[in-house]
């Protein structure tokens, strides 16, 4: 399973686990980095019922940066490789 989801969201994990040479990985970052998606996701979710509430179409534009910004966290920290979680941290 995990191996068909690696290749559907194969396009976002290659621009973080692409690169060569050493980088500092910590568990830590995973785990920061899945409450990071979370928290984004809470964000959306929140803009998108004020939205739904007050009618403003102003209020698509946070929902979509928390929105992708949640869902590539997401697959980095729970799919991607150790490189690709150091990257996306800029730790190498």
């Amino acid at each position: 399973m995990k191996e068909r989801l690696q290749k559907l969201c194969a396009p976002i994990l290659g621009l973080f686990e692409s690169h060569q040479g050493d980088y500092d990985y910590k568990p830590s970052h995973r785990l920061i980095l899945i409450v990071l998606g979370l928290l984004c996701f809470l964000i959306a979710a929140i803009s998108l019922a004020v939205t739904m509430m007050t009618g403003e179409m102003a209020g698509i534009v946070p929902i979509a940066l928390f929105g992708i910004t949640g869902v590539v966290c997401e697959i980095v920290g729970l799919l991607g490789s150790d490189r690709a979680v150091a990257r996306i941290w800029k730790r190498h």
